[in-house]
């Protein structure tokens, strides 16, 4: 018997290549050597890494630059990204600035006098464009540690002004930070497409690791993804990959850039990964523009002679150093069995998708899918729930933008119907997505499908003292 072998290498080229010079230019946002933490596009649940993080020597209190000049144009204090500023430069560009532990005066002093009148932590201001000008270089703030912030550092995102996208800061400061590390691989995932294509007789995806020798045989139609991160200079931190590329027996077949996307882009995320796998073609609804396919079928290979395929993933990162992996897939003629589906339960995700049921009603707006998908719908009583549990799917699938779903009530434990809403349930987990009770049912938008429940809630807020004897200057609760 023939074997197939599958094998992956790093060639171990780091190659460095010049980048094309931006005619913008920005000073540093810091006075201290610039190293980052975390990188433009990094994969995060739902969204991009937005910006890049600096670091910033473990502590707070370092001065926060202006990088060209411009003038404040929004000033914000929220839980999230905790003290920030927006900067808008004369160059076409704004700047935001997050995880701030404090404003320059007069600033600081505005801002304070606005929290004691208005009684509110959260501040949301727009000054004029006259009231607090900036050149570069001129200090704008305290560096910190602030909002949901894993530890002291800058984080900076820049917008073009002239279409809002979101865009890469690194080649902008690239002169200031040195690297020549290159990205490295973790594994592949070998994708079979429903009812086109197998691998190992199966339909499941497959994962290779690196240096897997073994034979692995595919037939039909197949995707490729592969788990791979950025590392630099000086710094043991890991980082989101620049740049993808894919060749299939010399050609090339797909290619990714992160350099830049719109807020509108932002959860195609979801159909871009898998888990942690970054996919190498791209769905039919998916239309991310940092993703490019080369050839017909969105970057599927179609797998339909009985022979060695090379496969070949380029990585690079913003300073063109590189790594190259190559593995085989054995091309193994063998059954495909057919997509199975009921027509009731098949969503399009190019068209209107409405699902009835007993107690309940979905409806999944055109756009809102990336690909078509067979729901797994499921219906479950539970005697001690106020509704059917209702599976609209196995796993839970993330949605381009909300849809509404009405889940009916059966038993009515309490008359004050603002106290039902939809919890979305994960295991014996409840979380609520909210809703409003109309007519019988609770209706709310859901942003992924998977399993949903009418819930209520009896159960007040309760508020204790956090570790009261470590209280400095006003008392803080703990509110839950």
């Amino acid at each position: 018997m023939k074997k197939y072998i599958v094998t992956l290498l790093l060639l171990g080229s780091i190659k460095v290549y010049a980048q094309t010079n931006h005619t913008t230019t920005f000073t540093p946002p810091l006075d201290i050597p610039l190293t980052l933490s975390g990188n433009f596009g990094e994969l995060r649940p739902n969204h991009f890494h937005g910006g890049i993080d600096f670091k910033t020597q473990n502590t707070i209190g370092k001065r926060v630059l202006a990088i060209a000049d411009g003038y404040i144009s929004r000033i914000m204090v929220t839980h999230g990204s905790g003290y920030m500023l927006h900067v808008r430069y004369s160059n076409g560009y704004t700047a935001i600035y997050r995880h701030l532990s404090g404003f320059v005066k007069p600033m600081a002093d505005a801002i304070e006098a606005y929290q004691y009148e208005k009684e509110s932590w959260e501040v949301d201001l727009i000054p004029s464009a006259t009231q607090y000008p900036v050149h570069a270089g001129q200090q704008i703030a305290w560096s910190g540690n602030t909002g949901y912030s894993m530890g002291p550092h800058l984080h900076l995102d820049l917008i073009e002004d002239s279409t809002g996208d979101r865009l890469d800061p690194l080649p902008f400061f690239s002169k200031y930070i040195k690297d020549n590390r290159a990205p490295r691989a973790e594994a592949i995932m070998i994708f079979p497409q429903p009812g086109k294509g197998v691998v190992q007789g199966s339909l499941q995806n497959k994962i290779i690791a690196l240096n897997t020798v073994g034979p692995t045989e595919a037939w039909g139609v197949i995707g490729t993804g592969i788990k791979a991160y950025d590392y630099m200079t000086g710094t043991s931190n890991r980082y989101g990959v620049y740049s993808v590329t894919l060749y299939v027996d010399g050609a090339e077949v797909y290619n990714s850039v992160v350099d830049r996307y719109s807020p509108d882009e932002n959860r195609m995320i979801n159909s871009w990964t898998h888990g942690h796998f970054m996919k190498s073609f791209i769905d039919p609804g998916n239309t991310l523009r940092m993703l490019r396919a080369h050839n017909a079928e969105r970057g599927l290979v179609t797998i339909n002679e009985e022979r060695d395929y090379h496969f070949l993933y380029e990585l690079k990162d913003y300073y063109g150093n590189t790594a190259r992996y190559r593995f085989v897939i054995s091309g193994k003629k063998q059954p495909v069995p057919p997509f199975e589906h009921k027509e009731k339960y098949l969503f399009k995700w190019d068209q209107v998708n409405y699902l009835q049921e007993p107690g309940m009603t979905l409806i999944v707006p055109k756009g809102v899918l990336y690909t078509d998908l067979p729901v797994q719908f499921k219906v479950y009583p539970d005697s001690n729930a106020v509704s059917y549990i209702y599976q609209l799917n196995d796993e839970g699938v993330p949605l381009h933008a909300s849809c509404e779903l009405s889940i009916g009530v059966r038993r009515r434990v309490v008359q004050d119907t603002t106290k039902y809403y939809i919890a979305r349930k994960t295991g014996s987990r409840l979380s609520s997505v909210g809703g409003r009770y109309e007519n019988g049912f609770v209706k709310a938008k859901i942003l992924s499908l998977g399993t949903y429940v009418v819930a209520v809630d009896t159960v007040p807020p309760v508020v204790t003292p956090l570790s009261k004897n470590t209280w400095q200057g006003p008392e803080k609760y703990f509110i839950g």
